[in-house]
């Protein structure tokens, strides 16, 4: 088969994944940050503006290989990725419709001598007519250079990017809203009971409805016949931060689920100011025990009809 050429964009860039607080946005080649005195004394970029209003920063890029790099420069936007709600950037081909489409930098294309850097100004540029709330991006250098990579009749070139973050807040009314969406159970029950474990897949989608960035915190609680309670237990898989207008599918394993029992699944969402919850009902019965129930049900109704025919024959 003919190799056919592929260009993979690295841009959920490591270290754009790190929480608030951690240091600079690096990969060990190069690191993306705000001009400070120091490498990291200002890990990212954190900016309020109004409708309307020019801002101006500078960015700087580190180069800590023995060789030259040349990268070029851009804003994006950021998101939650559907993998596992992490925080990363739209590529430069992609279209930028908030602070990526906003930040200008003074050269979109800058080469760094080997062990050195460089601080290039760039100005943000708030629409009069954008909505309040939070806008989450980066400022982006994607190294120039494409490399080999994959093997097999496809050859895929990588190039790699590292972004240092922008919170940006407009100022204006913020609204923190927060909903837990289509709570799903699919459950995995052993067709003789206690012959093996049980278990369930919790499926729901966590949705920032508001303006501003949230960290949410999810617990999950099932409750079985007469209020009793199976499970209560805090989520490790949710995102350190839900960006706004972002939603993610998110799964949590039940090992040890009931076999027999009849309940609720509920989810509950908190994050500052905002608290929701999502349920799901179910039914733990085992399918062999369900069709002998069956089976029994239908022959008594059967035996029943029989023994009143024969009293309305006599």
């Amino acid at each position: 088969m003919r190799k056919l050429s592929a260009l993979l964009l690295s841009t959920l860039i490591a270290l754009l994944g790190l929480a608030p607080g951690a240091g600079a946005a690096e990969n060990g080649e190069w690191a993306v940050y705000p001009a400070a005195s120091k490498l990291g004394g200002r890990p990212y970029f954190y900016l309020s503006a109004d409708p309307g209003a020019t801002l101006t920063d500078r960015v700087t890029v580190a180069n800590k290989t023995a060789a030259p790099l040349t990268f070029r420069l851009y804003g994006a936007d950021a998101y939650n990725t559907d993998r596992d709600g992490g925080f990363a950037v739209r590529t430069q081909r992609e279209k930028q419709t908030g602070a990526g489409a906003w930040i200008k930098p003074e050269r979109t294309r800058i080469t760094v001598p080997p062990r050195s850097a460089v601080t290039v100004p760039y100005t943000l540029t708030v629409p009069a007519d954008a909505d309040p709330g939070d806008h989450p991006g980066a400022l982006v250098a994607l190294d120039e250079r494409i490399a080999p990579g994959g093997k097999g009749s496809v050859a895929v070139g990588v190039q790699r990017a590292v972004g240092a973050r922008v919170y940006l807040r407009v100022n204006g009314p913020t609204v923190p809203a927060l909903a837990v969406e289509d709570v799903t159970l699919d459950q995995d029950r052993p067709l003789v009971p206690g012959t093996r474990t049980s278990s369930a897949l919790v499926s729901y989608t966590l949705h920032n409805r508001g303006n501003v960035t949230l960290n949410p915190k999810v617990v999950l609680k099932a409750e079985g016949l007469f209020g009793r309670t199976l499970l209560a237990r805090d989520l490790a898989r949710v995102p350190a931060e839900l960006l706004p207008r972002q939603k993610i599918r998110l799964t949590e394993r039940w090992t040890g689920s009931p076999q027999l029992d009849w309940g609720d699944v509920t989810l509950t969402a908190t994050a500052k100011d905002v608290k929701e919850t999502g349920t799901v009902s179910f039914l733990a019965l085992p399918w062999l025990a369900a069709a002998v129930l069956a089976v029994g049900g239908a022959a008594g109704l059967y035996g029943l009809r029989i023994r009143r025919r024969r009293a309305a024959g006599t």
